[in-house]
């Protein structure tokens, strides 16, 4: 069993995998959670097809070749706010080491918004 790094304890393969894969997320918590798995693994692809068009950057800029490597420590979700039928807001404390730095606490309030049937992640406010 491998562990998900989405903190959820569940095996990797019953958890984020089938979202990365493909399957929608069924709420903004889950789109939150499988997007933390991504940036821990890697998977670029999924974090820009799950960025709202309107907000999605050009660059992601994930371990760029001569850049210090970004580990990720664990992920805190304190809140999950349904706000409409189509739109929430997830609070979270995600914590990183960029090279051998310090270890970093990010603590972010991400908006996301549904469209067709698939949660976006839209911007978010650090706090």
């Amino acid at each position: 069993m491998t562990l998900c790094p989405c903190g959820t304890g569940r095996d990797y393969a019953a958890c984020c995998s089938r979202y990365h894969g493909g399957e929608p997320a069924p709420d903004a918590e889950t789109l939150m959670r499988s997007r933390y798995s991504a940036y821990v693994l890697g998977d670029a692809g999924y974090l820009r097809a799950t960025w709202h068009a309107d907000t999605r950057p050009g660059e992601l800029g994930l371990d760029a070749p001569g850049e210090p490597k970004t580990t990720w420590l664990g992920l805190t979700v304190k809140a999950h706010h349904v706000i409409g039928p189509d739109t929430a807001e997830v609070e979270f404390v995600a914590r990183y080491r960029v090279g051998g730095g310090r270890a970093v606490r990010m603590q972010e309030r991400s908006r996301f918004l549904r469209l067709d049937g698939r949660w976006y992640y839209l911007d978010g406010d650090h706090r």
